[in-house]
C-alpha cells in the first residue's frame, strides 16, 4: 500500500510541479511520471524496512 500512495502523490508533485514551471500537457505527463517512479521507489524501501523492523 505504501508504494502505490507513493506512487499517487508522485505523480501528482510531479504534474503540479511541471504546470508551476509553465509546461504543457505533455511535460506534466513526463514530470508526472518521473516522480511516481522516485516517490514509488522511496515507498517500496519504506516499507521493506518497516516489514524488518517490525519481524
Amino acid at each position: 500500500m505504501i508504494p502505490l500512495s507513493g506512487i499517487l502523490i508522485g505523480a501528482i508533485f510531479g504534474a503540479l510541479r511541471a504546470k508551476a514551471r509553465g509546461g504543457k500537457g505533455k511535460d506534466m505527463l513526463q514530470w508526472g511520471a518521473v516522480f511516481a517512479i522516485i516517490f514509488g521507489v522511496i515507498g517500496m524501501f519504506v516499507l521493506i524496512f518497516l516489514q524488518r523492523s517490525l519481524t
